[in-house]
């Protein structure tokens, strides 16, 4: 059996610290004994970026918002459906996150830090989307496993009501909220429905390979 190897330790502003782990030549990060990412899994994660980016009207030159850099799947799916002029501003309130893709984790990152359309903000991700009126083509969620959170309660205010309402705000007429989740949450499809968004729902599998749990993405279409 392979023992698990413990990298480091990241403190979580208003919740319990993360822990990256390596396990042979996958790497966990890890919330108390939950894990919240596995190279082993990019599938969903890798979808919600080129899947958002294929329901842009010009991918070509959009100004894209990330929340939550994560192992840069998201990102680096984005980076290769996007064209030379577009902009991506990535949000991560832990800056570990981005030690450790600069680090241990240099090898998965690819060099997408480094892409010049990138920008890393350490930073809330809801104050940038409070901050951003009209200024974004997508917001990409991948927050603390969705609706359902397990990382730190405020990001809880990224799901309700009011924070929907600010990421209409911050997005430009039809621009795309895209959030990813663990599992599937009705009320929270409806409160997208509430909010005035054209709301499509997909499950896709966690593994690029098809296999591995269901996970959820929303793509919500602002008017």
């Amino acid at each position: 059996m392979i023992p698990r190897e413990l990298v480091g330790e990241a403190a979580v502003p208003g919740g319990p610290p993360l822990r990256l782990v390596r396990h042979g030549r996958d790497f966990i990060i890890m919330l108390e004994r939950n894990e919240l990412m596995s190279s082993r899994m990019s599938g969903s994660e890798a979808a919600l970026g080129a899947l958002t980016c294929r329901r842009l009207a010009a991918p070509e030159r959009a100004h894209l918002l990330i929340g939550g850099y994560g192992m840069g799947f998201t990102l680096r799916a984005v980076l290769a459906e996007l064209g030379p002029a577009a902009r991506v501003t990535v949000a991560e309130l832990v800056p570990e996150m981005i030690d450790w893709a600069r680090g241990p984790m240099e090898a998965l990152a690819q060099g997408c830090l480094d892409d010049p359309r990138v920008t890393i903000r350490i930073d809330d991700v809801a104050r940038l989307i409070g901050s951003g009126r009209g200024a974004y083509d997508a917001i990409l969620l991948d927050v603390d496993n969705g609706p359902d959170g397990l990382t730190r309660p405020a990001n809880d205010g990224l799901y309700t009501t009011g924070g929907l309402r600010s990421a209409r705000a911050a997005l430009k007429p039809g621009g795309i909220l895209a959030i990813w989740s663990a599992a599937p949450d009705a009320a929270f499809t409806r409160r997208l429905k509430q909010g005035g968004f054209a709301v499509e729902e997909m499950r896709v599998r966690a593994r690029e390979n098809g296999k591995g749990p269901m996970h959820t993405i929303w793509f919500a279409t602002a008017p």
